[in-house]
């Protein structure tokens, strides 16, 4: 068994799509519409083969909480970027770019090396070595 793709909510479509293929070199496909209920989609795919899909509906709820707080459901995703010294410059660019950083580059007590981000509908990523 292995996960096929993560699914992100999000209200602005174009911006996320924009954000991942930016920052994290996905390449998305075409945009999926459906006019009946007002979905539309797009499905990253990342150098490794991994998917993420990007959607958004009109009738969808705002997050509970937008302050940056934890909030129960999924908590983050990770990449592995290959170093610490990739994590550490993916951080710095990103950081550079005005994206959120919610913890720098550190060792963890489960032994990863990683920082966290938030894209721009406030999901957290690890960005790992």
């Amino acid at each position: 068994m292995r996960i096929e793709h993560l699914a992100l909510w999000t209200d602005d479509l174009e911006r996320a799509r924009r954000f991942y293929e930016a920052h994290f070199g996905a390449r998305a496909g075409a945009l999926y519409r459906n006019p009946h209920t007002e979905f539309r989609s797009y499905f990253l795919t990342f150098a490794s083969g991994a998917r993420l899909e990007l959607m958004q509906r009109p009738d969808v709820a705002p997050r509970a909480h937008d302050d940056g707080r934890e909030t129960l459901g999924l908590a983050h995703f990770a990449v592995s970027l290959g170093s610490e010294r990739i994590v550490d410059e993916t951080t710095a660019s990103l950081r550079a770019a005005g994206v959120s950083v919610v913890s720098e580059p550190r060792r963890t007590g489960d032994g990863y090396y990683e920082s966290v981000v938030l894209d721009p509908d406030g999901n957290r990523i690890e960005l790992t070595a």
